[in-house]
């Protein structure tokens, strides 16, 4: 396991990861509450706040986005993704490769692993071999790890989103991204089936300032190291505000209280 500490992917052993990886895997909708979020250099521009660790981008947007932020933010190519007009079993192209992303300035690198799916076999070895480029690139490996498939009835149940933090541990990720299992007990136990993989919570849909805290504060106060969010960010018209207190609540383990408050100021 390679100690991702003293890497650009974390800060003071905690994580957060701007995912802006939506316009694949979701397409125009997640842009039309705030139109301005399309425009990736606003993204990109919202990155360089100190909370965040890295900003998650597909290969078009690295390619065209990073050189003027190479300096100013750390960047995690998402190296696989797939369209919301794929109507298949999940199932996750591999867009780039680690050798690729690396020549462009990565400084992490993000695979998506369908447990439970028709097409596990397949996208654990595909991220065997990039896991195992990324050693050589010495680059932190980051898993969305998101049990999905028809065999797969319910992906929020707690034990299940437990199996899928313990996958990332089993296949080597440093950190594994996962669904909020509901509740800080649950997450503990989540924590504790990823042992030495940091554990840090999907963002998921958008939804209020306080909701949303709340739900990063139990992941904090549970063990997890972060979150990687995207829609709970871009998708509001002022992100610093929320990136203010989430940077109170993750880093100073402050309460949802307090970090409101410091956001206000």
């Amino acid at each position: 396991m390679r100690p991702i500490d003293d890497t650009p992917l974390s800060r003071d052993g905690k994580v957060l990861i701007l995912a802006y990886d939506h316009g694949l895997e979701h397409g125009p909708v997640d842009f039309e509450e705030v139109p301005e979020s399309a425009d990736p250099e606003r993204v990109f521009k919202i990155a360089k706040h100190p909370a965040v660790t890295s900003l998650a981008v597909q290969k078009g947007i690295a390619e065209a986005y990073y050189p003027s932020y190479e300096d100013e933010v750390t960047l995690l190519a998402k190296l696989n993704g797939t369209s919301n007009l794929w109507m298949g079993e999940p199932d996750s192209s591999v867009n780039w490769s680690v050798d690729y992303a690396a020549e462009v300035g990565a400084d992490a690198v993000g695979f998506t692993l369908y447990g439970g799916s028709n097409n596990e076999i397949e996208m654990a070895e595909e991220f065997r071999d990039a896991h195992e480029r990324a050693r050589e690139h010495d680059l932190p490996v980051v898993m969305w790890s998101y049990p999905r498939g028809q065999g797969l009835k319910n992906d929020k149940k707690p034990g299940v989103i437990a199996y899928a933090a313990r996958k990332a541990l089993e296949l080597g990720a440093d950190v594994a991204k996962v669904k909020y299992p509901g509740s800080r007990e649950a997450m503990e136990h989540v924590v504790e089936m990823a042992g030495k993989t940091k554990v840090i919570m999907s963002g998921g849909s958008k939804r209020s300032d306080r909701e949303f805290l709340e739900n990063v504060k139990a992941v904090i106060d549970a063990g997890g190291a972060g979150l990687a969010v995207g829609r709970n960010v871009f998708q509001r018209e002022n992100p610093t505000r929320i990136l203010d207190a989430l940077e109170q609540v993750i880093y100073e383990e402050a309460s949802v209280d307090t970090a409101l408050a410091a956001a206000e100021r």
